[in-house]
């Protein structure tokens, strides 16, 4: 994949670059190696200093390990764990405080071969790509990236992303009813240019936040992206933690879960039934 040189804004192009990377990685197992600098660059059509942010980035979330004077290889599979059981589900309230939205990039692109599988388009689909800073009472808190397949918001307006909440207008204007999303959450920093546009120090903590969204027909709407500021948003959990009888009910059985509870050792927990889950943003006050 060569990224086109005449693809306007600096974001969508960094994005571009990402996506091609993430794409050898995925089609890769631990261990395999990944093509010099020299080589992406010549590839991809970029310059060295952004397929090293690339890079860069993908070193500190855990998905390449740089070895000196051997090259760059696909890091080992990450640990991953649901915090509920499949086909269950919890509702997430709002975040705290005043959230708006300030567009940086919109623009109709290509979904390309990684986006595009995700939201089951061919590569040359048209989406709509967004980029957004978030704000909390004026606050810069993330940068997000939202993808959208196109013909689904054909009338989608740069105003409806900055007011109010994304998925009312997609309901309200659209005809785009969400049901539901499944969303990673990982640590990771921030590079100069999500640095700059967050008010932080470069490689300051960050959440990195990964989501799928699909309508009541179970299709793909929204795939997003985000980088949440890690010295002010946090994730807050309540689990209920009692026997499984007390929670399913008399002459019930919960089914076990194989493995420990995320975030307890194995054996910390007296029952072995389902554990409830509620989650919600708390943005910390200076």
């Amino acid at each position: 994949m060569a990224v086109d040189p005449a693809v306007p804004g600096a974001m969508l192009k960094r994005e571009l670059v990402r996506d091609a990377l993430l794409e050898l990685v995925e089609a890769r197992r631990p261990g395999d190696a990944i093509p010099s600098e020299r080589t992406l660059c010549a590839r991809l059509g970029v310059s060295r200093p952004t397929v090293r942010a690339a890079v860069d980035e993908l070193v500190v979330a855990g998905l390449l390990v740089r070895e000196h004077g051997r090259g760059m290889f696909v890091a080992a599979e990450k640990i991953t764990q649901e915090l509920v059981p499949e086909h269950s589900a919890f509702t997430v309230p709002r975040a705290s405080g005043e959230w708006t939205s300030r567009i940086i990039e919109f623009r109709t692109v290509p979904a390309g071969a990684r986006t595009g599988r995700r939201l089951r388009l061919s590569p040359a689909a048209r989406i709509r790509y967004v980029a957004r800073l978030r704000l909390v009472d004026g606050v810069p808190m993330a940068v997000e990236h939202l993808h959208v397949p196109a013909d689904l918001v054909p009338g989608l307006t740069g105003a409806e992303l900055e007011q109010g909440d994304l998925y009312i207008h997609l309901r309200e204007r659209h005809a785009v009813r969400v049901s539901e999303a499944v969303q990673s959450i990982e640590p990771t920093v921030v590079t100069r240019a999500e640095a700059a546009l967050l008010d932080v120090p470069e490689l300051s903590p960050a959440l990195l936040f990964e989501r799928l969204t699909t309508d009541t027909a179970g299709r793909p709407v929204e795939y997003v992206h985000s980088l949440y500021r890690g010295d002010r948003y946090r994730i807050v959990s309540r689990l209920a933690l009692g026997p499984a009888e007390e929670r399913t009910g008399a002459g019930e059985r919960a089914e076990p879960l194989p493995g420990p509870h995320p975030g307890f050792p194995p054996g910390d927990l007296p029952s072995r039934g389902p554990v409830s889950f509620s989650a919600h943003g708390v943005v910390q006050r200076d």
